[in-house]
């Protein structure tokens, strides 16, 4: 019994082993897609609420929660339908969301912990996402290789 390592991060200890990297874009996709349905479909039952608590027009409020929503779906559904126009489209819709979200809500402060002055918290989780939005946005499906 020999271990093959190699540039594909397949790792093998036996003829049968699993090769579970064609999968890993899953942890990803399911991570992301959760904060934005999560997020989107909230902001998509009280659109009103979400505008005046961040001082949008309603119609950029509802723009804001549909590009979260599909944003998420795109995500889960793509690998499914094999199309990789919709996963980079996806990602693509969520980044102004996540530059807004940095610009008026987290910037100034890049610690997630909320604080006196930032009782929103920081950037650092905004921008995480906003760089797995970029890289699902350059790798469309190439991410499931």
């Amino acid at each position: 019994m020999t271990t093959v390592f190699s540039t594909t991060a397949r790792v093998s200890t036996t003829p049968h082993a699993v090769d579970l990297a064609p999968h890993a874009h899953w942890l990803l996709r399911i991570g992301f897609a959760s904060v934005f349905l999560y997020h989107g479909i909230g902001k998509l039952v009280a659109p009103a609420q979400f505008a005046d608590m961040m001082g949008l027009a309603l119609p950029i409020a509802i723009a804001v929660a549909l590009a979260e929503v599909a944003g998420g779906l795109g995500l889960l559904l793509d690998p499914v339908l094999r199309r990789d126009w919709i996963t980079r489209l996806a990602a693509l819709a969520t980044v102004p969301v996540l530059i807004g979200a940095i610009v008026m809500v987290h910037w100034g402060q890049w610690s997630f912990v909320a604080t006196e002055s930032q009782p929103m918290g920081g950037m650092e989780f905004q921008v995480t996402l906003l760089l797995t939005a970029l890289y699902f946005v350059i790798r469309g499906n190439g991410a499931e290789r």
